[in-house]
């Protein structure tokens, strides 16, 4: 443990991997700084809808994606909408995500990330009541809810699957009781599945309290720094090049998300992934609150409360690193939510925010160390599970930089696969 104490690691990126990673080499015993170009959790960790949702263990790419969007691709009301450009990267991850879409490797995914899912929920609670983090933490389940009979009796082979290989089954409620346990929800809704172990918080929330969480315990966090590449000798990076000069470490975290595939020729390595950008807008406290988070599958709209109001999230598009807000999509994350909610709006919108989801075509992390530089370890590719994943990825990046057991299997993660 003396060693480890004089041993100092930089993590680059300030989102809630980067974070949580901060935090779990800092209860190792090293001493850690904390660099983000921005402000710690201004990016994708910022307005997301912040579920904590083991019971979206299955990745995008699976039976039916395909050919359930393939009509309405390039159409701007679909909520996963590709900008036409010429990418060969794009198009090769549309491929390589085509390829994906059948049972096996849904099952294969699925298997890669349930692990980090059900341990970030229980680390979450411990680290919360341990720190005293003030996030909005409720553990109220999530429902899927649909608009028609038909949508909503599909779901129940998904349901079936989940509990068959992950023992993670969901309660039907027709309409009449859908509407007792969450009032909020339309009158004239199908009904809904609810998974009661699922949980949320606020995002913005949980950031500013791990800064304050990382400070407490010494954490040098340096925001409005950007690293431009490393400094190696032989096989090993021996500091950071920033504006203000070079920063030296003896281990290295690379967690930057979206943007890490800017980072592949100092790793040596493929990473790939799109931004996936993602739109939501934050209401304050309607009459008729909602208690229970919400997912519309027929419109791929997500619904999380608040104690000041309420958040809706989700549409999907591959437009590159565009900054701009494209209407078009508020509008349709708006309407996405009309059918569900009997009050989807709120009299204003206190915020209207869009991020870059680090989107990987078969939706497992990597979390892995650099083939270039064997004291550099990434974590990225969490795609729209960043918030999910985050303890358990921090936890399992702190053991494997410190090369000691991991509290889950490190294999699934790695850069080989790709």
């Amino acid at each position: 443990m003396a060693e480890q104490k004089q041993s100092h690691v930089i993590v680059i990126g300030g989102g809630v991997i980067g974070a949580s990673s901060a935090y779990f080499l800092r209860q190792a015993g090293y001493r850690v700084t904390l660099i983000d170009k921005n402000t710690l959790g201004s990016q994708c960790s910022h307005g997301n809808c912040g579920l904590i949702c083991p019971s979206d263990a299955l990745p995008l790419a699976s039976p039916g994606a395909v050919s359930s969007t393939l009509k309405t691709l390039f159409k701007r009301h679909n909520p996963l909408y590709i900008k036409p450009r010429v990418s060969p990267r794009l198009w090769l991850w549309l491929v390589k995500f085509a390829l994906r879409c059948n049972q096996r490797h849904m099952l294969q995914a699925a298997e890669a990330r349930m692990p980090l899912l059900e341990s970030s929920l229980h680390l979450y609670q411990s680290l919360i009541e341990r720190e005293q983090i003030e996030c909005e933490w409720q553990k109220n389940g999530l429902l899927y809810v649909y608009k028609d009979q038909a949508a909503m009796d599909s779901y129940q082979a998904t349901d079936e699957f989940l509990t068959k290989h992950f023992s993670l089954s969901a309660k039907r409620f027709d309409t009449c009781a859908l509407s007792e346990l969450e009032p909020a929800v339309a009158e004239d809704i199908a009904g809904g599945w609810y998974y009661e172990e699922d949980a949320h918080l606020r995002p913005d929330r949980l950031m500013s309290e791990w800064k304050r969480v990382l400070q407490n315990y010494d954490v040098d966090v340096l925001e409005a720094t950007e690293v431009f590449k490393f400094k190696r000798k032989g096989i090993k990076a021996t500091g950071v090049l920033t504006r203000d000069g070079v920063i030296e470490a003896d281990k290295f975290v690379l967690a930057v998300g979206a943007i890490s595939p800017q980072w592949e020729k100092e790793i040596g390595a493929d990473l790939p992934i799109q931004p996936g950008k993602g739109y939501s807008l934050t209401y304050p406290k309607p009459q008729y609150s909602p208690r229970i988070p919400m997912i519309f599958p027929q419109h791929r709209v997500a619904m999380t409360p608040m104690q000041s109001g309420y958040r809706l999230g989700s549409t999907m598009e591959f437009s590159g690193y565009d900054t701009s807000i494209n209407r078009r999509r508020i509008e349709l994350l708006k309407k996405g939510a009309e059918p569900y909610l009997r009050e989807p709006y709120g009299d204003y919108v206190e915020e209207e925010w869009y991020g870059w989801r680090p989107m990987i075509y078969h939706g497992i992390p990597i979390i892995d160390t650099s083939p270039r530089m064997d004291n550099v370890l990434v974590a990225t590719g969490h795609n729209m599970l960043g918030l999910s994943m985050g303890p358990a990825t921090g936890k399992l990046v702190s053991e494997l930089v410190a090369g000691k057991p991991t509290h889950v299997s490190a294999k699934p993660y790695q850069l080989l696969r790709n």
